[in-house]
């Protein structure tokens, strides 16, 4: 059994050389298809990662009735901190809230003796989803001793549909770029058999099992797949980290509005997820198309 599985994975690797020019169309496909989703893969990571920065910034401020308590403040809190949509809830006395304002003043604001936002104790409310504002938003409504809320509703619906569009565009280009590489894997299976059919006659004449006659042309389409899939994978490192270094050095001003994730924490998923892509479409392509024409 050892000695077969060896054989046939041996005569996989002469089919691939057998058939040059159109092993030479398939890595190619596979490679164009990968790296065009390799390239998806980063820009979503970096999208989705842009995405989550800003939501990180989106808040939702409570403000309370002037006749509230600090014990019914501290359980409001509570209450919110529960809430699963809910990261973060810090409480901002009137003093900070001042401090804070009073810093964009500048000088203006020592013309005021007293403190202008007495009783505007707040509730800063930070989602792990922005597209949970609602949620949250119509569960304030009902909690008593809430006499105002301030939400970012465009900003959270703009992200929203930013997040849906991104996913529902890489969805769709990266099966049409999967479809078109087993495409191109099955044809180039489908010449091998053509190519060897007087040869694999006689190999079932003599008593050849299924398995020794289809297993060459299975382990061509996973060898196929996986030196195609490997290739991107390296170049695409090497681009993005180039590209990461010259958008630093060239717009540095971008550093303080947009930050990058680094190649290394792209590369630990994308890597493995486009080793096995092609490996499956490999092996996928030449085993459905090998059970279609080669009538053993």
């Amino acid at each position: 059994m050892i000695n077969t599985f060896f054989y046939t994975l041996g005569q996989g690797v002469k089919n691939v050389f057998r058939n040059k020019w159109f092993t030479m169309a398939s890595l190619a496909t596979i490679s164009a298809c990968l790296f065009v989703f390799g390239i998806f893969v980063a820009v979503v990571f970096n999208v989705n990662h842009i995405v989550k920065t800003v939501e990180e910034g989106v808040s939702v401020t409570v403000y309370f009735n002037e006749d509230v308590e600090q014990e019914r403040i501290d359980q409001i809190r509570e209450l919110v901190t529960r809430r699963p949509e809910v990261y973060r809830c810090d409480f901002i006395s009137a003093d900070e809230a001042w401090a804070e304002f009073s810093k964009k003043l500048g000088e203006n604001a020592e013309g005021f003796i007293e403190n202008p936002l007495e009783g505007s104790e707040n509730l800063q409310i930070y989602l792990n989803d922005v597209s949970k504002q609602g949620e949250l938003v119509g569960y304030l409504e009902t909690v008593e001793g809430i006499r105002k809320i301030n939400k970012s509703e465009l900003t959270a619906n703009t992200l929203t549909g930013v997040k849906a569009v991104v996913t529902y565009v890489s969805v769709g280009m990266i099966g049409l770029l999967l479809a078109v590489s087993i495409f191109l894997i099955s044809n180039t299976v489908t010449i091998g058999i053509s190519v060897r059919k007087e040869e694999i006659n006689i190999m079932k004449y003599v008593g050849a099992t299924d398995f020794f006659v289809r297993a060459p042309f299975v382990f061509e389409g996973i060898i196929i797949g996986l030196i195609g899939s490997a290739i991107p994978v390296v170049v695409l490192y090497y681009l993005y980290n180039a590209a990461f270094a010259f958008l630093q050095s060239n717009f540095a001003f971008l550093n303080d509005f947009i930050s990058y994730v680094p190649a290394s924490d792209v590369f630990i998923y994308l890597a493995p997820a486009s080793l096995l892509i092609g490996v499956g479409i490999g092996f996928f392509g030449s085993f459905f198309t090998v059970r279609k024409h080669l009538h053993v």
